[in-house]
């Protein structure tokens, strides 16, 4: 029999969705924050050359640039005010998020403060957020000003001192400016506000790589079957990670009857624990990849340096495209990094302790399961092979797209990480979880009507 929260999932159609006026204000509320975002993406930083700029962002192919730039809806490729978008504050959640778990004063922080403990570990996040996000800003500024081989010839227009203090403000400046827009919609809008903003900018960005691949199919530079077989492996991996991505493992869990009064028991039903295939999302990518263009971009930038001084670049470069995209090495480690990535995250954003705890708290069991330790065992014994499999699903979805593409040379990396599987993975977690957060707004709306309906009945009798 179906529960009722699905029977008014199934009933739900335009006309109720007519009737949700604050649903609807809240979709327009993201949708403004989002145009405001990409507004903001092609707004430059002052004091760059942007014509000399965009000769050494083509340069810088399959590196940590074109990374950046997927996920900032190519505000990296333009040096907008948002180039750094949200990357640093994700990174200071993670880290934020490992230290809870391991730092005994955050520790006692998250589990005895309460919201306002919650709040005050929030605090610390966007002040190591501003940290990172001034310290990869100094790091732009001074690469801004690396002078060109011969020429000399900067992005900076004027370096020095004023040029850097601009560029870091401004930088930082977006990143925090986003961090709050992303707030505003978690609070006042529909889905993951930071969430949203990756996605906002990887979709902003799919059409014009749609085009080049179609483009360079026109003129004969990629073979129109090996096209076909690139959007269709791209339809392909969608139904796959819709599919992977909606699957559970739901762990039955009971609760014993209470006698409240003579004749009277209450309690005794069932619910169930959902445990998620992939539980760490679309992060040990993100990571895994981040790591290895590090090197490469790195060593790309060292080099024009060294060039500079009158080095032999020979054995950099050599060292480099052992380690480059698309190598057979780079995808080896791509895909032991992205494994470890989903077993070491799962560990931080699943306690089985917790869990386990909170059951025993309120009278719940697992079937045939001791409360307490043999509870949380059981717990880590099925996580360990669900996030077996779901490690090795991103691995497939996220390695597969970039093989296939590396081998042939003709399509541009750029193009390669958008219609790869790392963004159609963003693209369908994040679809999924907004979609999922409306159908609970309609969900509640409707229960809202039911209940008016059932005081009004009550008044009339």
């Amino acid at each position: 029999m179906a529960s009722a929260s699905e029977q008014l999932a199934s009933n739900m159609n335009l006309g109720a969705f007519g009737k949700a006026k604050d649903l609807q204000q809240r979709i327009l509320f993201t949708l403004f924050v989002l145009v405001i975002y990409r507004l903001g993406t092609f707004v430059p930083v002052p004091g760059i050359d942007m014509g000399y700029y965009t000769q050494i962002f083509a340069s810088a192919s399959g590196g940590l640039l074109e990374r950046g730039n997927m996920f900032s809806g190519g505000a990296v490729e333009r040096m907008a005010v948002f180039a750094l978008n949200v990357m640093p504050y994700i990174t200071a959640s993670i880290v934020m998020q490992m230290m809870k778990k391991t730092v005994p004063s955050l520790v006692a922080l998250d589990k005895d403060g309460g919201q306002q403990g919650r709040q005050q570990i929030n605090q610390y996040t966007r002040y190591l957020t501003v940290f990172l996000a001034i310290f990869q800003a100094y790091g732009i500024a001074k690469l801004l000003q690396i002078p060109a081989q011969g020429t000399g010839q900067t992005a900076a227009i004027n370096p020095g001192l004023f040029f850097e203090a601009t560029c870091v403000v401004t930088l930082v400046g977006g990143t925090m400016f986003l961090m709050w827009l992303g707030e505003q919609i978690t609070a006042r809008g529909v889905g993951n506000g930071v969430s949203l903003i990756i996605f906002a900018g990887i979709v902003a960005e799919l059409p014009r790589a749609i085009y080049q691949v179609i483009g360079l199919g026109a003129d004969g530079s990629v073979a129109g079957s090996l096209i076909v077989i690139i959007l269709a492996m791209s339809v392909a991996l969608t139904l796959l990670i819709v599919f992977v991505e909606r699957a559970q493992r739901r762990l039955l869990v009971q609760y014993p009857k209470r006698q409240m009064a003579v004749g009277k028991q209450f309690g005794g039903q069932n619910s169930f624990l959902p445990l998620k295939i992939n539980t760490a999302g679309v992060i040990p990518p993100i990571f895994a990849s981040s790591l290895l263009l590090l090197p490469a971009t790195a060593g790309q930038m060292f080099a024009g340096a060294n060039g500079t001084q009158g080095g032999d670049p020979g054995a950099l470069q050599t060292a480099m495209a052992f380690i480059g995209y698309g190598s057979p090495l780079y995808l080896t480690l791509y895909g032991v990094l992205v494994i470890f990535f989903c077993f070491f995250y799962t560990s931080f954003v699943f306690d089985s302790e917790q869990v386990s705890d909170n059951l025993r708290k309120q009278g719940g069991f697992l079937p045939g399961i001791r409360p307490g330790a043999r509870t949380m065992e059981y717990l880590n014994y099925v996580l360990n092979r669900l996030t077996l499999i779901g490690a090795l699903y991103v691995a497939f979805v996220c390695v597969l797209p970039e093989y296939l593409i590396s081998q042939n040379q003709e399509i541009p990396p750029s193009v390669g990480m958008l219609i790869g599987g790392m963004s159609l993975l963003i693209i369908v977690s994040v679809t999924i979880d907004t979609v999922t957060q409306i159908q609970s707004h309609l969900i509640a709306h409707q229960y809202e009507g039911l209940i008016k309906k059932s005081k009004m009945r009550r008044r009339r009798r």
